[in-house]
């Protein structure tokens, strides 16, 4: 009795949308981990550059960011539904 109680109230898609938003945040956090490991790792083999290296280590976190901010928000209203 429980089971369908519930996938009629809308406790699957809420359900959904909260493994949604655990698979945004831990592809986020994988990637901006990598790139940060592979900037250590590039600086530390070339000195020289590494201000170019940060520069595009930073800009690429901020657009994983971005993209993980708004995939976080259509899993929260998808959700809310």
């Amino acid at each position: 009795m429980a089971a369908p109680a519930a996938a009629a109230d809308g406790g699957g898609i809420q359900f959904s949308g909260a493994i949604g938003a655990g698979v945004v945040i831990l592809g986020a956090g994988l990637g901006i981990g990598k790139i940060g490991a592979s900037a250590v790792e590039s600086m530390a083999r070339q000195p020289e550059v590494a201000a170019n290296i940060n520069t595009a280590m930073i800009i690429s976190a901020a657009l994983i960011e971005g993209v993980t901010f708004f995939a976080l928000i259509v899993c929260i209203l998808r959700g809310a539904v």
